[in-house]
């Protein structure tokens, strides 16, 4: 019989599942063992058979301008307790410091004062937003869910790659992905205690219920998408589903004497709570864009006089710049009074006397990111461009040493990925997902892993053709087995409203179970 990890070549960095060749970590000797009897063409089949299950719920991605279903690798990636331990603590940390630099950089400004942070790197900001200035949002929270990507550096230390603080995106795959290896591939779970991702929604739903303006007895929450023609619909659409809210487009509310209302089949009904998952400039064309057709007018005058709640808060993006990112060890020591448990990775600042020099001498050496690029989109790797990327490169650094930072490469971690009929190391990162309710920061056990399909690759973003594995996160104590997830046809975890204010359904409520 076929060993699919006879021919299993290390790459030339930290592997998740061997120590050296041969010899497998301790958490992956059952995944191990599960997966050496099976046959590369039954391991194929499974993985068809989990391509044409997310084909038929939707769960598709854009690539190349066609839609494909969600790529997921059948090798799972293992995290136990006391790593996790490690990584929750570090991203409540960051997260914890990044709410406090936003209360700051719209209020009174104590880091640029005490130069913690130059003036310069808030004031030239495209994502500050002076409207935002001297709004207290409820419970002090202005990022309620914050997507924080990880990687492994060569030593298999954890490292912040960039914070997500605006409209993180993903998690939905990570609930998608359990209920699919559950499904699909059940014997790997045997033996292993893996916590569960599906309490996810009811956490979120918490969080956005207690951010509700101050007196609302009882809140009512909706998920505002751009539609059915926005990349992430699908998770849009599954949240709102799974929370039991209305999932709503701009023109499905109206805003009215400083209130927002949504429309339904019988009549207006208050909305207290606005998950939007659209960007900023796009919100409101009163206050940002004036073309934008997506947003709702005037929603952000009903956020300004505290009856409404935005999540996440507008003017978010400031703390997501890459160049701030920098800064992030400083003011976790400067806001909080800690040492970072999470590093960053070794970073340069153009925009900083001397550095900009230092940057462009040893350009094919560095990793380029745009400050404001996202899905790795603009990014440059130094050591694997060419001349003419490299030359167009140092032309757009030095024009604008601000719109730029700097990065030491980094051998991102790699795991066993199915490749054709075998098993090949791939590139991989992690985004654990952060909700925030003001009391406490809570992080869903595992988060997403995106792979890098293409051998060599350090890109992970599915935009430019990665996919995921299911991370699991083994707890201490006897395995009990997966959590079962809800049924298709089950209803949600949490009880929806569905019901208009004399008892007939809404029409947004139709529309998102469509």
């Amino acid at each position: 019989m076929a060993d699919i990890f006879d021919a299993y070549a290390l790459a030339d960095a930290w592997d998740e599942m061997f120590e050296r060749p041969g010899e497998v970590r301790t958490a992956y000797e059952p995944v191990l063992a599960a997966l050496q009897p099976i046959e590369p063409g039954e391991l194929r089949f499974r993985a068809d058979q989990m391509a044409r299950a997310f084909t038929d719920r939707g769960v598709t991605y854009a690539f190349a301008g066609e839609e494909r279903p969600w790529p997921l690798d059948l090798v799972p990636r293992i995290l136990d307790a006391l790593e996790w331990d490690f990584v929750q603590r570090g991203v409540a940390q960051r997260v914890r410091a990044l709410e406090a630099y936003l209360a700051d950089a719209y209020g009174p400004c104590r880091a640029f004062e005490d130069g913690v942070v130059p003036w310069r790197l808030l004031l030239g900001s495209p994502h500050f937003h002076r409207a935002a200035h001297g709004v207290e949002p409820p419970g002090g929270v202005r990022i309620h869910v914050a997507g924080i990507d990880l990687v492994r550096d060569e030593a298999g230390d954890f490292r912040v790659l960039e914070d997500n603080v605006r409209v993180p995106s993903g998690v939905s795959y990570v609930i998608e992905n359990r209920r699919a290896m559950t499904r699909v591939f059940p014997s790997l779970f045997d033996g292993q205690h893996v916590v569960p991702v599906d309490g996810y929604p009811a956490r979120l739903l918490a969080a956005l219920r207690a951010a509700a303006p101050e007196g609302t007895a009882d809140p009512r929450v909706v998920v505002l998408t751009p539609g059915p023609s926005n990349a992430a619909y699908f998770e849009h659409a599954l949240l709102a589903r799974l929370m039991g809210v209305q999932l709503v487009e701009g023109h499905d509310l109206v805003c009215r004497n400083h209130r927002v209302w949504m429309r339904t089949t019988k009549g207006e009904v208050p909305v207290h709570v606005v998950y939007r998952r659209l960007d900023d400039d796009f919100l409101d064309p009163l206050h940002f864009r004036p073309d934008s057709v997506i947003g709702c007018p005037g929603i952000m005058t009903a956020a300004l006089a505290g009856k409404v709640t935005l999540a996440n808060a507008v003017g978010n993006g400031i703390a997501d710049d890459k160049l701030l990112y920098t800064y992030v060890p400083d003011l976790i020591r400067y806001y909080l009074g800690e040492e970072p448990v999470l590093p960053n990775v070794e970073s340069y600042r153009p925009d900083e006397p001397g550095q900009l020099d230092a940057v462009l001498d040893q350009l094919d050496k560095l990793v380029i990111k745009p400050v404001d690029g996202a899905g790795g989109q603009g990014i440059v790797i130094g050591p694997k461009a060419d001349a003419k990327t490299l030359a167009r490169t140092r032309k757009a650094v030095a024009a604008d040493p601000r719109g730029f930072i700097a990065q030491r490469p980094v051998a991102l971690s790699t795991s066993p990925t199915l490749a054709g009929d075998r098993m090949a190391p791939r590139h991989i990162d992690l985004r654990p997902f952060a909700v925030n309710d003001g009391t406490d920061v809570w992080v869903l056990p595992g988060g997403l892993t995106r792979v890098a399909l293409q051998e060599g690759n350090l890109i992970v973003n599915s935009s430019q053709g990665g996919g995921s594995k299911d991370t699991w996160v083994l707890a201490e104590g006897p395995a009990d087995g997966p959590a079962a997830l809800p049924a298709d046809d089950a209803p949600p975890a949490v009880a929806p409203r569905q019901l208009g204010p004399d008892g007939a359904p809404t029409a947004v409520q139709e529309g998102a179970q469509q």
